[in-house]
């Protein structure tokens, strides 16, 4: 079978878990898949990081960019949120009447 230079891992991922159970090499792995033997290899460490990270309790790697002001998450951050802008607003309408700019 050709070598195939690139191929969904995710679509294939359970067989893969599969295989490596058994006690099969990446090299009769790759071939079965007609994968090169350095895809399984970058999946096999991909995937004992993912696992190890899982089983520290830490949060997996987003993808993408991340938000510059991610959004909050709980009703008591956003209740805090609505409470900072509401003293921000008093704050900067106090300062206008100060100045008497208002």
């Amino acid at each position: 079978m050709a070598k195939r230079k690139y191929t969904h891992i995710k679509i294939i991922e359970p067989k893969l878990i599969a295989m490596r159970a058994a006690g099969k090499t990446n090299r009769e792995i790759a071939e079965f898949f007609g994968l090169e033997i350095r895809q399984i290899e970058n999946w096999v460490n991909r995937y004992h990081r993912e696992q190890a990270r899982l089983a520290a309790g830490l949060p997996l790697k987003r993808r993408g960019r991340p938000r510059k002001h991610p959004a909050p998450t709980s009703i008591q951050e956003y209740q805090y949120e609505i409470d900072r802008l509401k003293m921000e607003n008093e704050l900067l309408r106090d300062f206008l009447q100060l100045t008497e700019r208002m």
